[in-house]
């Protein structure tokens, strides 16, 4: 049998609490004892119960996550997460296992969780990341200074703008600074096809289609001169 990692999660933010909440629930052998707002909470929580790694947020009132990491049992690992860069070399200097930079997709988690596995537990990463994307169902965005949570169910299309990227739902439309490149890596290629450098569609959204363009909810979106071989061919083997 598999051991079973118990694992604390330490941030200020309720939102971000209940992201990491969502993507360990999708692992196997990873179990959550105390999900806590703040460093005298965990502290607690690590003197009473058996934690073997921490999600630690770095930019917390009163105690840092740094001065806690500083504070605790070195056989207990840390993921630190944060929303500012400028502190990742501190994290790395305390032989944190990963340093995830909100807002954290799941790929990006999966991907510190398997840097903890690699290190600790004789098992294999790859058949858990098979098992873990036939559950993973959403997407967090941050929009309006909130993190929100995005059904890939209800994302008609993605359109660039530069840096920032309108996500277009059945019944919204949101804006994030990101890539067009960077989402793209967070949705499912099952579901999703890049068809220009500035347009991914759901492919269970589109209406019709040409060798020019693609009509999701009424709406024309090019296919641009270099994606239209493998658009058309993924779209007419369907």
């Amino acid at each position: 049998m598999a051991k079973t990692i118990h694992c604390i999660l330490v941030d200020d933010e309720p939102i971000a609490r209940e992201i990491l909440e969502n993507y360990l629930e999708k692992i196997d052998n990873f179990k959550l004892v105390a999900s806590c707002k703040n460093a005298m909470e965990a502290f607690n929580e690590i003197n009473s119960k058996q934690v073997d790694l921490i999600f630690l947020d770095i930019n917390m009132p009163e105690i840092s996550g740094l001065s806690f990491a500083k504070s605790i049992n070195k056989n207990i690992q840390i993921i630190f997460t944060t929303a500012y860069r400028e502190y990742a070399v501190d994290g790395f200097d305390l032989q944190a296992v990963d340093y995830l930079l909100k807002p954290i997709s799941f790929e990006r988690f999966l991907q510190a969780i398997n840097k903890y596995l690699d290190t600790n537990i004789s098992i294999n990463p790859k058949k858990i990341k098979e098992l873990i994307q036939e559950k993973n169902d959403f997407i967090f965005v941050r929009s309006d200074r909130k993190m929100v949570k995005i059904n890939f169910d209800e994302i008609l299309y993605v359109e660039s703008l530069s840096d920032y990227i309108k996500i277009h739902t059945l019944d919204k439309m949101l804006v994030t600074r990101e890539t067009i490149t960077n989402i793209e890596a967070k949705l499912p290629s099952t579901l999703f096809l890049r068809i220009h450098r500035s347009f991914i569609v759901s492919v269970d959204k589109i209406e019709s289609f040409t060798n020019e363009y693609i009509e999701v909810s009424k709406k024309a979106i090019p296919i641009s001169r270099s994606y239209k071989k493998s658009v058309l061919l993924r779209l007419e083997g369907l």
